[in-house]
């Protein structure tokens, strides 16, 4: 297959897309706990999707699966896990940031430290600074530092300027924040690595007679039952500590602060709330769909893939923010802050994606 980096970079977008987008629906959810969206939206993302895909998307799924290597499935499992806390922690972030900040903060991390896990891990790290793409990788990275932080001041001082921030983020704490989408930026980047380590079941996949395109689906049901199995015994714990599971069956969460209980309908909306769920689940799957499509037309500069699906999903995870009006009444100052820090964060990115290029 000849690549097409255009193509890929177009695939690339549309991940972006779906991954902005995902947390959106969890937003219609009614009289339900974190724990138990988030456990249900989770199973259809990590588990029903990337089977359902698959196996209809390659071939021979599981005799791929059954002949691969068990180091590989076991290392493509293990990142997964590693990338489930930032996965759930993520959930977190959204929470406790809200869209745009959450996003941007978390997904900076993740650029940063997803572009260089790889060689770090595999020993390449010492030639691949000897190179200009590798000191201009280097140069992105601390861009993405200053991008970061910058977003971070521009919600600090969004914080003290809305009034009716509670309305858009009704748990928004910057500290607490901030601190989870560090610590989920840097776990989710291990992702990227599980996907490479992947190489021997994409190989299989290949000569089982699957399209070159969809090669990588073996690989993100390996990946993301290891994420599924993070989220799923921390989910479990918070439901036994907090005494949720009734949620699922129709006893309705309390209502939150500020909100009066009468102006919350009786009982969870059953059927709206797993359609909502599933909607969700299915959605931040398709990220990876299409994030596995444009690393294969990327062709030799696959490396980029990784930054530019993270730029992606900061740019309309943003435009949802503030469709969302969770910067409403932030001043001309904050709004400002906040969009030379994206762009600075979007050029960081497009900065470690030129590295490619330059040792091509």
């Amino acid at each position: 297959m000849i690549a097409n980096p255009l193509l890929g970079v177009l695939f690339h977008w549309i991940g972006g897309l779906a991954a902005g987008s995902f947390y959106v629906p969890y937003r219609g959810v009614r009289r339900w706990s974190w724990e138990v969206y988030w456990i249900v939206g989770g199973v259809f993302s990590w588990i029903i999707a990337p089977i359902l895909f698959a196996t209809f998307g390659s071939h021979d799924v599981w005799g791929v699966l059954s002949r691969a290597p068990f180091e590989t499935l076991a290392w493509c499992y293990f990142f997964g896990v590693l990338w489930g806390f930032g996965g759930l922690t993520f959930g977190l972030t959204m929470r406790y940031l809200g869209m745009s900040l959450g996003m941007a903060i978390a997904l900076g991390f993740s650029a940063a430290i997803g572009t260089l896990l790889p060689p770090i891990v595999s020993g390449a790290i010492v030639s691949f600074m000897q190179t200009l793409g590798g000191l201009v990788t280097l140069g992105g990275v601390v861009f993405c530092m200053i991008g970061i932080t910058i977003v971070g001041l521009a919600g600090h001082r969004r914080e003290r300027e809305t009034a009716d921030r509670g309305k858009a983020v009704p748990e928004f704490n910057l500290r607490k924040g901030v601190s989870i989408a560090i610590f989920s930026g840097v776990m989710s980047s291990c992702f990227s690595y599980g996907l490479a380590s992947g190489d021997p079941i994409r190989k299989l996949s290949l000569e089982a007679g699957t399209d070159p395109l969809m090669q990588s689906l073996p690989v993100l049901v390996v990946v993301l039952l290891g994420g599924f199995t993070t989220n799923f015994i921390w989910s479990l714990m918070l439901i036994v500590r907090n005494r949720t599971g009734a949620q699922f069956f129709g006893e309705p969460a309390p209502a939150p602060a500020g909100v009066a209980q009468e102006d919350l309908p009786a009982r969870p909306p059953l059927l709206r709330n797993y359609a909502l769920c599933a909607a969700a689940g299915v959605i931040w799957y398709l990220q990876f769909y299409f994030y596995s499509q444009g690393e294969v037309q990327m062709g030799r500069f696959g490396f980029a893939s990784w930054t530019l699906h993270m730029s992606s999903i900061i740019i309309f995870s943003s435009l949802w923010g503030f469709a969302l009006k969770e910067w409403k009444g932030a001043s001309v100052a904050a709004l400002t802050r906040f969009w030379f820090g994206l762009v600075v964060l979007i050029g960081a990115t497009a900065l470690i994606g030129l590295s490619n290029l330059l040792d091509a």
